[in-house]
């Protein structure tokens, strides 16, 4: 490295170097509960947290977008009256909802929002079809 090392940095280093196993693995422990700071596999360091020790966790991410999808498996019987409600949905010709129906498993209509796909499978539950949203 063409670097210069800041002195403050050699000097922990150094005290690092020279814990003892007991000492090493309470530092390590106090970096675990304070800073989320693990060890990786490799044994280096691994941050699991972002700098410093106030840093907020991530929020989840909440998915917006659906995909109502027509499974496979529904009665033969009421095939017709699941193309309707798919045609219905979709605005698909008959020859495209038929393939549809009889292509399953196959995603209805997708990006849509979670109470669009909700209406959605009900309606085709309600014709007889198998469901799920995803």
């Amino acid at each position: 490295m063409s670097a210069e090392i800041p002195a403050e940095i050699k000097e922990l280093g150094d005290k690092i170097a020279k814990l003892t196993i007991i000492q090493a693995v309470a530092l390590k422990e106090y970096l675990k509960s304070e800073y989320k700071i693990e060890p990786a596999a490799g044994g280096g360091v691994m941050m699991a947290a972002a700098a410093g020790p106030a840093a907020a966790p991530e929020p989840k991410v909440e998915q917006t977008e659906f995909a109502v999808v027509l499974e496979a498996g529904f009665d033969a019987a009421k095939k017709i009256g699941i193309i309707k409600v798919v045609r219905e949905l979709t605005g698909l010709g008959l020859k495209e909802a038929k393939d549809l129906v009889e292509g399953a498993p196959k995603p209805v209509k997708e990006g849509v929002d979670k109470a669009t796909a909700e209406k959605m499978k009900k309606s085709l539950e309600d014709g007889g079809a198998k469901v799920s949203i995803k």
